[in-house]
């Protein structure tokens, strides 16, 4: 018999670092397995990253790297270009309005700058309708008090060039104005 004074020793665990060892290489190969099943899923497309995507951003408008003296385009770290070309359009037609608080109206001529490549351009003119008429709508928002301060109109700038954006996402799908400028500015 055992005596009260011995302590009671309990059996050994048996294979405790085996258990361990198979739990955490259980964990390594269902990690490993769901790594490749999330980029064989982004590869084929069920997370928006398929081939499908690529090819439309093929057709967007790029960036117009500025060239230098030497003709050469300024790189910034990691090989991006440093500074982009503008170029300019002027809307044909001038845009008239009512004001929204007096009886009074605006008349005004605009232009755009884009950094982007002819594409916007382009883009503008096959659909200078949505933009004529996103351009009237937000003119006619405008207040005379305000849009008469330096202020106002660049404010007013910069709604326009929202809501050109705005109108040419609708219909092409890429805005890419990324500035208005007034070649002139009524107001009666």
């Amino acid at each position: 018999m055992a005596s009260a004074a011995e302590p009671v020793i309990a059996p050994k665990a048996k294979g405790g670092i085996k258990k361990i060892a198979l739990i955490g290489a259980g964990a390594l190969v269902l990690a490993v397995g769901g790594a490749a099943g999330g980029v064989f899923a982004a590869k084929a497309g069920l997370f928006g990253g398929g081939s499908e995507k690529a090819h439309e951003d093929d057709n967007k408008p790029k960036l117009v790297p500025r060239a230098d003296e030497s003709g050469h385009s300024g790189e910034a770290a990691g090989g991006l270009p440093s500074k982009f070309k503008a170029s300019y359009y002027e809307i044909e037609k001038n845009f008239t309005s009512n004001l929204a608080d007096t009886e009074g109206f605006m008349q005004v001529s605009i232009g755009v700058s884009t950094l982007y490549d002819a594409q916007v351009i382009e883009n503008l003119k096959a659909n200078e309708m949505p933009v004529r008429s996103a351009v009237l709508m937000t003119l006619s928002n405008q207040e005379a008090y305000v849009i008469s301060t330096p202020d106002g109109k660049r404010a007013l700038q910069k709604q326009l060039k929202e809501a050109i954006n705005k109108a040419l996402e609708e219909k092409t799908g890429f805005g890419g104005v990324d500035a208005v400028y007034f070649t002139s500015f009524v107001i009666q």
